[in-house]
């Protein structure tokens, strides 16, 4: 029964992505001259998230925290990284922004393509010219008003343990003077099973919206003590 089960979830996951990206498509042409940024086509992520999340019977999501989060301002979003369900999950906090990817995701079918219909910023590992151009172009959004998402400790967590950040995000928040807004996912990594297709046992993810943390009192020098009080808030 959970074979068959989790055979029809993956099937209506693929449904839907394939019917975002077109419709993310059919917004990016057709409001192009008016929407440079992207805005319509990444709102069209929110009702996939809130469709992925009603099709599996196997996920119990709880938000909080939502009242951290300000519209009108500008952030550096950090979060912890446990599965690909934190992908789904992130488009709950109805936020407009840009995350960093590594570029070998953009070429996956429709899920990348959908991606790069967003203008996410794509960064290619171990090459230091791509590191540069990634944080001159979240520069460049943040300017613009657009918040940034990264995911600081660089890759998925193996054992839901969260590992040590990396310091470009808070460099550049404190270079762009941008508050950081630090996200926790809990639960996730069981969410979607690693090594494995079948959804085997029921899952609370939880996505908790923690206080900003206020950058413009932060010198260039000060970003191990920013990176490292982030830390700290997100492993409680």
């Amino acid at each position: 029964m959970k074979i068959i089960l989790s055979a029809l979830i993956w099937f209506g996951i693929s449904v839907l992505t394939i019917i975002l990206y077109l419709v993310m498509l059919l917004c990016s042409v057709i409001f192009y001259p008016f929407d440079k940024k992207r805005c319509l086509a990444h709102k069209q992520c929110f009702w996939w998230s809130d469709a992925i999340i009603g099709l599996n019977p196997y996920w119990n999501v709880h938000i909080a925290g939502s009242e951290n989060i300000d519209k009108k301002r500008t952030y550096i979003i950090i979060a912890n990284h446990q599965s690909l369900a934190d992908i789904v999950l992130i488009y709950q906090t109805k936020m407009q922004f840009k995350w960093v990817a590594k570029k070998s995701l953009f070429k996956v079918p429709f899920i990348g393509w959908s991606m790069s219909l967003a203008r996410h910023i794509k960064l290619e590992r171990g090459n230091f010219g791509s590191i540069k151009k990634v944080y001159r172009e979240a520069a460049e959004w943040l300017r613009g008003g657009m918040s940034v998402l990264f995911f600081p400790e660089g890759t998925r967590s193996q054992t839901n343990k969260i590992g040590d950040f990396r310091n470009g995000a808070f460099k550049l928040a404190i270079k762009e003077r941008v508050p950081i807004l630090p996200i926790v996912f809990e639960g996730t990594g069981t969410a979607i099973p690693k090594g494995s297709w079948i959804f085997a046992t029921k899952t609370t993810a939880k996505l908790k919206i923690l206080p900003a943390i206020e950058t413009t009192n932060y010198l260039p020098q000060d970003f191990a003590k920013l990176r490292d009080l982030a830390h700290s808030m997100i492993r409680k």
